[in-house]
């Protein structure tokens, strides 16, 4: 059965706050996820996603979302070695696909540079 969604008053679109946004672009850049699928289950068009993913990348300011692992926690999938991760380490996957590691041993102002640089590309 089809749901049905009614809009009244002058207003033909629906407004969507800055959290649903959110929500939605979180959803469509997890593991396996498929952009077209989440805006179906979303009921958006998929270029509105990628709009969306625009205007939050463009209000960004500086930091990213960091997520926390245990140690070994390598991932075989993504070529991973599962050896790599015993130390230490601050992973750092940029927008131009590189990933980037760095040892807790390593200078603080070498790694400020090394992402700086990778960050422009």
């Amino acid at each position: 059965m089809a749901r049905v969604e009614v809009i009244t008053g002058p207003e033909r679109r629906r407004r969507w706050t800055d959290e649903q946004k959110q929500a939605i672009v979180a959803e469509t850049l997890e593991p396996g996820a498929v952009v077209a699928e989440v805006a179906r289950r979303a009921e958006v068009g998929p270029g509105q996603i990628y709009r969306w993913r625009q205007e939050l990348r463009g209000r960004s300011d500086g930091f990213a979302q960091v997520m926390i692992a245990a140690p070994g926690n390598a991932d075989p999938q993504a070529g991973d070695d599962p050896g790599c991760c015993a130390a230490p380490v601050i992973e750092v996957d940029f927008a131009c696909k590189a990933r980037l590691r760095i040892p807790a041993s390593t200078p603080a102002a070498l790694a400020v540079a090394v992402v700086k640089a990778l960050a422009r590309r």
